[in-house]
């Protein structure tokens, strides 16, 4: 049934007192919620300590689950990619990357995306909708779920399809709830947001004083380029989006990181090198350079390890923190937005996404 209530989807408060209405005693509410953060259950049947006939009135008009897995896909480095299918039928890519002692997730918050970078697989198509805190929530939880039982996670990327400051309203309730005690009960400064530069929305998120991370997706060193990459970039401007990243710092403290994809012959050259250390020099800012993953239909190539060298060289040479990170995935079309293109046959993820690490 697609019309019951996602419990991950309903603040805490409703079913508490949904099911005091029906006799039951408070508690009942965070000891169903437990048996989805600590214990695993995909479904009420599960929840063995929950009384049968409140674990039936609950499956009548409550889903623990509402997303199916439609696709999953294992990568030889052991890479795990699912393409999540919601109940009005919308397709949504998650990852699981496991590198040494680190297990990191990395979530969509749109279905498709509308910033429209122009190598992206994510905006071939425009965004969609916006995903719910509920949804937000089972791409963690379903990817946690494929870790042996003593195993947790360890770092959340908010790094998938679509943009995630404009989804903020869903994005934050549900990074608090995987913070808080009744949740997983994550550390914020494990949390990562990436976005492709919206001021206001930077701001705002400045103003929430969290110590989530902030992730700028730069791409370009100047505003005519960026102009040229990121299309949005014309509304927002490059000095703004910069600005606010400085506002970011001030209010939370916490380093910004510069995503820059690097593609062959349009942005990897050394002009394009000197000014983005120019750009970034008097920040404390770090650079995360990402080779690009190509995208079929695309015009766009992956710069060569050599140029990738230089480049590093060059930036670190002008003063500015910078490291390369590393693919992961490939096999299984773990950069976001290529499963879902790949089985559906049309364009959705975002270009900074699923399918890498950053090397150290």
């Amino acid at each position: 049934m697609t019309d019951r209530r996602p419990i991950l989807n309903a603040d805490p408060d409703d079913l508490r007192d949904w099911i005091v209405a029906r006799g039951y005693p408070a508690y009942r509410a965070k000891q169903v919620l437990r048996w989805v953060a600590e214990r695993r259950a995909v479904s009420f049947e599960m929840m063995n300590d929950v009384p049968k006939r409140l674990r039936e009135e609950l499956d009548a008009e409550w889903t623990a689950f509402a997303t199916t897995i439609d696709h999953h896909d294992t990568s030889p480095d052991g890479t795990d990619k699912l393409l999540l299918a919601c109940p009005d039928g919308r397709r949504v890519e998650c990852v699981l990357m496991a590198e040494d002692d680190r297990r990191t997730v990395c979530i969509s918050t749109q279905v498709g995306c509308g910033m429209g970078c122009v190598f992206c697989a994510s905006g071939m198509k425009g965004v969609v909708r916006n995903l719910t805190k509920g949804e937000l929530l089972e791409q963690v939880l379903r990817l946690r779920n494929l870790l042996p039982v003593e195993e947790r996670l360890t770092n959340l990327v908010v790094m998938g399809m679509g943009e995630s400051l404009a989804n903020l309203d869903n994005l934050i309730p549900a990074l608090d709830w995987l913070c808080s005690p009744d949740g997983l009960g994550m550390g914020q400064r494990r949390i990562t947001i990436s976005t492709v530069g919206l001021p206001e929305k930077i701001i705002k998120l400045a103003e929430m004083d969290r110590q989530y991370n902030l992730a700028v997706s730069l791409h370009a060193p100047t505003e005519e380029l960026r102009n040229e990459l990121v299309p949005i970039n014309e509304k927002v401007g490059l000095t703004a989006v910069i600005e606010a990243a400085d506002a970011y710092f001030r209010r939370s403290g916490r380093q910004v990181t510069f995503e820059y994809v690097m593609l062959s012959g349009v942005n990897d050259r050394r002009e394009d090198a000197l000014a983005l250390a120019d750009l970034l020099r008097a920040r404390k800012a770090h650079v995360n350079l990402i080779p690009y993953n190509p995208v079929e239909g695309l015009p766009f190539g992956r710069p060569s390890p050599d140029a990738v060298r230089r480049f590093v060289d060059t930036v670190r040479a002008g003063g500015v923190s910078v490291s390369v990170r590393k693919t992961k995935g490939r096999p299984i079309d773990a950069a976001c937005g290529q499963l879902r293109r790949r089985l559906e046959g049309s364009g959705a993820g975002h270009e900074s996404g699923p399918g890498s690490t950053i090397e150290a």
